[in-house]
């Protein structure tokens, strides 16, 4: 039985040593105070387990889970199984959020009966804060998200989130979702799942949530595992051909841009590829489903050029994407919209 109005916190906990304390005390010192905490201490190595241990004892809403290391999925799925409250929310625990954050969202909940809440978030550098602003200021008030609409937000992926984190779900609605074990981007074949059975999807665009991002440059970073997310995209694809035959195109412009994105990432590590197996499967890829990837750019200028490059040849297409890069830096070309900069990070790091 789930207890009424209750939020359960679920970190996973693995390596950060560094940044437990920033993210755990920023669950407790939440304004809405009834929560449970459950630490999932996935086999870390370092001291983490025991920190997790110290929280427990000085604090009563905390649970701990000591596990062998299973990944990320596995934690959250070990975490899930604990839960007992109404609502059920994911932290990551390199990141932080704001101390009203818990309580806006279950107040926001409960006005507007949402299955999920999901609040805006900032990135979070060591030296600055950037907040997307496209589409909603901090001063907007919550947009509502009906069922015929959120499917095709998340495939966009630009105001629904394929994050599992920055979010209040109603715990009924995920108790029977468990994440793929053994795999990166693990979101990306979790959260469709979960909107196929949501009524009412509420955005908050104040931002809340601190995604804390590491100076790890991705292209020195980058391994074969992170082809994951095309597998993903792809399984998640084949859902939608069963239940959402409409969002096609939007899925395929998806997998076709993430292909690309891909394709130059190995290109630049090619040490990784030496036999070029994985850009020889995205380059089959494109080339089998040509025309629906083809009819699916047509209304992106800059989408459809690179596809008609790379059908040339893929080095077309990355000594295009070079080309507009020297020129934006060159202000030869207007910069495309993105994040700004709102605050300064302080104490936060210290």
């Amino acid at each position: 039985m789930l207890e009424r109005e209750k939020v359960s916190v679920v970190v996973p906990i693995y390596k950060v040593e560094k940044y437990i304390h920033r993210c755990v005390d920023s669950i407790l010192n939440q304004t809405y105070t009834n929560l449970e905490v459950i630490l999932v201490d996935d086999g870390s190595p370092d001291e983490c387990g025991r920190i997790a241990d110290d929280y427990k004892k000085r604090d009563s809403r905390v649970k701990v889970l000591h596990k062998t290391n299973g990944g990320l999925s596995d934690a959250r799925n070990a975490g899930m199984k604990q839960v007992t409250g109404e609502f059920t929310v994911f932290v990551d625990s390199d990141d932080w959020i704001e101390p009203n954050m818990i309580e806006t969202m279950v107040y926001s909940s409960l006005t507007h009966k949402a299955d999920v809440v999901q609040t805006a978030f900032y990135y979070a550098y060591e030296d600055k804060f950037l907040f997307d602003n496209r589409y909603y200021s901090d001063n907007d008030p919550p947009v509502i998200v009906d069922k015929a609409r959120v499917m095709y937000e998340l495939v966009v992926n630009e105001k629904v989130k394929n994050f599992a984190w920055g979010k209040l779900y109603k715990t009924e609605l995920i108790k029977g979702l468990p994440f793929e074990k053994g795999v990166l981007f693990e979101d990306v074949f979790w959260a469709h799942k979960v909107m196929h059975q949501v009524n009412i999807f509420l955005l908050i665009p104040q931002p809340m949530y601190n995604y804390y991002q590491r100076n790890d440059s991705i292209i020195a970073t980058y391994t074969t595992r992170n082809l994951d997310i095309l597998k993903g995209l792809k399984e998640r694809h084949a859902y939608l051909e069963t239940f959402h035959r409409d969002l096609l195109d939007e899925s395929y412009k998806n997998i076709l841009k993430m292909s690309l994105i891909h394709y130059n990432l190995l290109f630049m590590n090619r040490k990784k590829d030496r036999q070029r197996i994985y850009r020889r499967e995205i380059q089959s890829y494109i080339r089998e489903y040509y025309e629906p990837l083809n009819k699916a750019a047509k209304h992106d200028k800059q989408l459809a050029r690179q596809l008609q490059l790379f059908m040339i040849h893929p080095l077309f297409n990355i000594f295009f994407l070079g080309t507009q890069k020297v020129c934006r830096k060159l202000n030869l070309l207007n910069k495309p919209a993105g994040l700004v900069e709102v605050r300064k990070s302080k104490e936060v790091f210290s």
